[in-house]
């Protein structure tokens, strides 16, 4: 055998050693945050490193005020309490989008920006949404939806340096999350896409109609949010 072939061979084994590794660690901590809540995530070390920033309190949902549960299903994933950790249907859509120019959205589901943002690294592409979506389905397996909801909620990135449901109503509305009104509540989910960009007080006008759609359509979800009781 050449010195190349084993040398290959041995980039090879340790590659396989390296994935076997991660993918033993990805499950740990899966096991783990169903009861635990995570310390950090991989964005807010990146953000932290940018910009030394970082406000973070980690609250149980029903801590948090039930509006903005509400507008947060229905600005970022309407059929959380119907789907098993990705939307299929909404997939399709997408990847339908995509074929005829249109560009490639994310149809990230809750359970998939969780997956995302407690494992996975920061931006897009097909590889990441190839790990993304087994990761969605063990994670909504594994865990009641309402502890998804729960770990979403307390982690989700909500502006520079701003993390999870406590610290954004504390920042933006100077409240708990738990005493959040209902138009505060819209305000919150309706930049949830881009919360670096957009701006929640005051918002602009793109983001003052998304505040108003959430807000009328927050009403009829909660026939759809019996996994959560």
């Amino acid at each position: 055998m050449s010195v190349l072939a084993r040398a290959l061979g041995t980039v090879i084994r340790f590659s396989l050693r390296a994935v076997l590794g991660v993918f033993l660690l990805w499950a740990g901590l899966l096991v783990a945050y169903r009861w635990i809540d995570p310390p950090l995530t991989p964005l807010m070390v990146i953000r932290l490193f940018e910009h030394g920033r970082w406000s973070r309190t980690a609250m149980p949902l029903d801590r948090i005020a039930p509006d903005l549960v509400r507008a947060v299903v229905v600005a970022e994933d309407a059929r959380f309490c119907r789907h098993r950790g990705v939307d299929w249907g909404e997939v399709g859509e997408a990847l339908g989008e995509w074929r005829k120019g249109q560009g490639l959205r994310g149809a990230s589901t809750i359970s998939m920006q969780v997956a995302r943002n407690l494992f996975l690294w920061p931006g897009g592409g097909f590889a990441r949404k190839a790990v993304e979506v087994p990761l969605a389905l063990a994670l909504d397996a594994f865990w009641p939806k309402r502890r998804t909801l729960e770990i979403y909620l307390s982690a989700i990135e909500w502006g520079e340096g701003i993390y999870g449901a406590e610290a954004a109503a504390r920042r933006h509305f100077g409240t708990s999350a738990h005493a959040l009104q209902r138009r505060q509540a819209a305000a919150l989910a309706a930049v949830l896409p881009s919360p670096r960009k957009w701006q929640v007080h005051p918002p602009g006008p793109y983001v003052a109609a998304r505040i108003a759609t959430i807000e009328a359509r927050m009403a009829d979800i909660d026939g759809y949010l019996g996994c959560l009781r």
